[in-house]
């Protein structure tokens, strides 16, 4: 691309906060991206295996028109527990949803009801260490405490703590996966993006078309190349449903409608396809948020908007296993980085 992209990542859009909880007893976490002035939101759903909450109030047929927080989380369908914590948190400081009744007995009597809305998605995360521990409500909290305007932390943090690529010939031959984030301005809009990388498919540089991380040979010393493979005629190991998923959140600081935001997640989606081969599969349940914090002024372009939004999110995905590092020993799988072949 002609614009190098921002190592400020997610949070050059202005507006955004992100911020990240990892839990120390075995690689797991969750990632929260908060917009305390509210941000206008979309959604698009592409894996075949989705583990989401309040996603279907993003539609434009839907009331709710902005949200103060997206969460991403590991712990597969018990980590959207950790979406209780990000509300507790918004609703001690009063964001959320305004309704027109107030509270008629206790210490907010006389003041207007706030529901916070926390959109939400998970990744499998379950094979990397204790199973039993997962992102809960306690881990939702303390991301958001953890959250600033600071570029966030990538690699092994997070929702991606536990992330892993490369998974279509078994996790034995599998790597390691991560957060990345990524923006660029042009032409005074910026458009951010922030992925959790755990893919069953290979990790790609679209630059080049060349396998970054993935599967591995045999061996496990070298990139195996899945399609590659399997168009010679080996064929990958049978998966568990919900076994992978990729996920992302990108933003701009643009005046959209919702309408436009969902239209700007559908197309962030090509940012994976691009980075990520296959995608979308029976077992990933990629989801793909988008935001509009409304803090620039002026008309916006959504086909520009748009096809940043997928640069930014394919940028954001090649980060996220550049900048992992592998695990090994204590009871977990072998999972190389980039760095380690």
């Amino acid at each position: 691309m002609s614009l190098e992209p921002t190592t400020r990542g997610l949070t050059a859009v202005a507006g955004l906060q992100v911020g990240h909880y990892t839990d120390s007893r075995r690689p797991t976490g969750c990632t929260v991206i908060l917009a305390p002035g509210g941000a206008v939101a979309g959604v698009d759903v592409r894996g075949a295996s989705p583990g989401t909450r309040e996603t279907e109030l993003l539609s434009p047929l839907n009331a709710v028109e902005q949200v103060h927080a997206i969460l991403l989380s590991g712990g597969s369908a018990f980590g959207l527990d950790a979406a209780g914590g990000v509300m507790r948190w918004l609703d001690e400081r009063g964001f959320g949803v305004q309704l027109r009744r107030v509270a008629t007995v206790g210490p907010q009597a006389g003041q207007p009801i706030r529901v916070p809305i926390v959109p939400a998605a998970i990744l499998f995360d379950l094979w990397v260490g204790d199973p039993t521990i997962r992102p809960d409500a306690a881990a939702g909290y303390a991301a958001c405490e953890a959250a600033s305007a600071d570029p966030p932390a990538q690699g092994n943090v997070g929702a991606g703590a536990g992330a892993s690529v490369g998974k279509l010939f078994g996790i034995e031959r599998a790597m390691k996966g991560g957060i990345g984030s990524a923006a660029v301005t042009v032409g005074g809009i910026t458009v951010g993006a922030l992925a959790a990388v755990n893919a069953l498919g290979d990790v790609i540089d679209p630059a080049t078309g060349a396998v970054v991380a993935g599967a591995r040979s045999a061996d496990g010393r070298s990139l195996l190349g899945s399609m590659r493979a399997i168009l010679n005629g080996e064929l990958p190991a049978p998966m568990r449903i919900g076994s992978a998923t990729t996920l992302g959140v990108v933003a701009t600081d643009a005046k959209l409608t919702k309408a436009e935001v969902n239209k700007i997640a559908q197309m962030a989606q090509d940012g994976l396809a691009r980075s990520i081969n296959p995608a979308h599969t029976m077992t990933d349940g990629d989801v793909v948020f988008a935001l509009a914090t409304g803090t620039r002024e002026g008309r916006a372009d959504l086909t520009l908007i748009g096809a940043l939004a997928a640069e930014m999110l394919a940028e954001a995905v090649l980060r996220g296993v550049l900048t992992a590092r592998g695990l090994a020993g204590d009871g977990l799988p072998d999972l190389p980085a980039v760095g380690d072949l």
